[in-house]
């Protein structure tokens, strides 16, 4: 036997383990167990859903629920655009942001140089959650 043949024999042929695929192996069943709980939690509301169960709540026709939420869609987006802050109380705040520009030229992106465009400024909107919903969330 050379040389090359009796290192073969003498070391035992191990498993090649990949620390990735043994991370998903463990972690996979608890996520499946969240999507699993969150699916069971139920469906989304749609608007003439969330329109129905506020009709009755408040004993409104679900006409006038979908006026009224049609009406609040409509003067948020004009507050926002005038403003830039809506807020709906108990719920959420609306803000807008604007994003500056960006130059041309070179960036280190991952370890190597790419050319990047100039880009320019831009308005974002962001949705916040207010801190009561939070709290009893």
């Amino acid at each position: 036997a050379t040389l090359d043949q009796s290192a073969q024999l003498a070391t035992p042929a191990l498993p090649a383990l990949d620390p990735l695929e043994h991370s998903i192996g463990e972690m996979a069943p608890k996520a499946m167990k969240a999507m699993k709980s969150m699916k069971a939690a139920g469906k989304v509301l749609s608007k003439s859903g969330l329109a129905e169960e506020i009709a009755t709540a408040t004993e409104l026709k679900k006409k006038d629920v979908v006026g009224v939420l049609d009406s609040l869609a409509s003067v948020a987006t004009a507050q926002v655009k005038k403003v830039g802050k809506v807020t709906i109380p108990g719920l959420f705040m609306i803000k807008t942001r604007v994003k500056p520009a960006t130059k041309a030229g070179k960036r280190e992106v991952f370890g190597k140089v790419v050319m990047v465009k100039a880009k320019p400024a831009k308005t974002v909107v962001k949705g916040y959650c207010v801190a009561a919903l939070k709290k009893s969330v």
